[in-house]
């Protein structure tokens, strides 16, 4: 297996972490990265969200990726200075991180800010710097470790000059791998296959789509928008990859896990009757249904050995977000030993919900019809810290940047009942938050 290579302190030097309590910067703190390379988690005004990097690890593929993570994030931590004046998850040393979704596939990337703004959405909001040691933090509020921060401290960040976030002007849009009619092809062969197999269930199959525009495309912008129309959804940027996506994988606080597991959609409607009609649909759907089963079966399947105890939703509840609507079935557990949430997220990734039933056989159609590479679509990403705790999302709902470019990825589950030209469609739902994002101006 490949080494990891990363950027980390040489020899005997260390990371000085420092964390101090801030004045709240409110619910739009995410306009408060300076810079275009931002790293951010954030739903309901609350999160974490961070520039620059003291640090950061390219992995290995492989499905040993996400422990050879954990080990280069551990020793970091094992190794660091903290002065953590807070004590909140995602206070003190945190990295933020972004895995592909196939085990084959290069890209899986974990990455420690210099700096990260953090904010819990009652009252409470931290800032802290990570620095090597004998290095100037970036902030004078926490120059002196040992003293407390001068009350008039305030936002000592605005202080420093900003790159001005800029809009990408006039996108060019074209066809990624396949072309709509193309996909749908790839789409009957999945329901043939599906159909004709002892084993296959469920196959989730995705498109690509590419955006070229006039400017460099700033991550900043797209977080803004995103965070603002899908306030209940996670939204999220690591690495240039930048999204806000409704599925939550994993959640770790101490003993505790939780995650919300969607499979099964429908759009909106264009009036209420029409949009509870859509609802009532999905929700007595055959095979919306049995779509969603297996995602939250495939969960609880992986989820379960590692819990002393667990609770599954006996039956899915409808999530509503602005452009679509979902199933969804929440998961509650204690575990059973401490793990950390990288090692629950390695144990779970990945589910049914965007590889399929059973999940290698699934993954090998994936490879063969899609006739792209997925890179981090659908692959875990989120943020830890060093006690352990974090969370990590589905990469969905999401774009890969690369200066002009913007690459847009979006699927749907597959399953015997599947209607190509219904599935296709409801990629073109899926497209729509980023796009919107991307063409939207301030």
């Amino acid at each position: 297996m490949p080494e990891s290579k990363g950027s980390q302190p040489d020899g005997d030097q260390r990371l000085v972490v420092r964390t101090v309590a801030v004045p709240d910067p409110g619910e739009g703190f995410v306009r408060e990265i300076p810079v275009p390379a931002a790293l951010a988690w954030i739903r309901q005004g609350a999160g974490l969200v961070g520039w620059g990097e003291a640090a950061r690890v390219a992995l290995p593929t492989g499905a040993d990726r996400f422990t050879e993570g954990e080990k280069w994030f551990r020793a970091i931590a094992d190794a660091a200075d903290v002065d953590d004046r807070v004590g909140r998850r995602g206070c003190g040393l945190v990295a933020f991180g972004t895995f592909t979704f196939d085990d084959a596939d290069e890209g899986s990337v974990l990455i420690v800010p210099a700096v990260v703004l953090g904010r819990d959405g009652t009252g409470n909001a931290w800032l802290t710097t990570i620095t090597p040691d004998g290095a100037a933090p970036a902030y004078s509020a926490q120059s002196t470790p040992g003293t407390e921060p001068a009350p008039d401290a305030g936002f000592p960040w605005r202080s420093q000059p900003r790159v001005p976030v800029t809009d990408p002007g006039p996108l060019q849009w074209r066809d990624g791998s396949l072309s709509g009619a193309e996909w749908e092809q790839a789409v009957s062969e999945a329901v043939r296959r599906i159909t004709r197999s002892d084993r296959l269930r469920k196959v989730v199959l995705a498109r690509d789509i590419y955006a070229s525009a006039a400017e460099p495309i700033d991550a900043r912008a797209l977080l803004r928008r995103l965070a603002a129309r899908f306030p209940g959804c996670y939204t999220f940027a690591c690495d240039g990859l930048v999204g806000a996506t409704p599925e939550l994988l994993i959640r770790r606080d101490g003993w505790e896990v939780t995650s919300l597991v969607l499979a099964g959609t429908t759009p909106r409607g264009a009036t209420p009757a029409e949009d509870s009609a859509l609802a009532a649909g999905l929700l007595g759907s055959a095979k919306e249904n049995e779509e969603h089963r297996y995602a939250a079966e495939s969960l609880h399947d992986t989820l379960a050995p590692l819990c002393q105890a667990m609770y599954v939703e006996p039956r899915p509840e409808l999530i509503r977000l602005p452009n679509v609507q979902h199933l969804g079935t929440r998961v509650r557990g204690t575990l059973a030993e401490l793990r950390s949430s990288l090692a629950i997220t390695a144990a779970v990734h990945p589910t049914a919900a965007v590889g399929g039933t059973p999940t290698e056989d699934a993954v090998e159609v994936i490879r063969e019809l899609e006739s792209m590479n997925r890179e981090r679509y659908a692959g875990p990403v989120g943020w830890t810290d060093a006690d352990g705790n974090g969370e990590w999302g589905i990469a969905l709902r999401c774009a890969q940047l690369s200066g002009n470019q913007a690459r847009l990825i979006a699927g749907g589950g597959i399953v015997a009942g599947s209607d190509p030209a219904a599935e296709l469609a409801e990629t073109v739902s899926k497209f729509r938050p980023m796009r919107a994002a991307l063409e939207q101006a301030d």
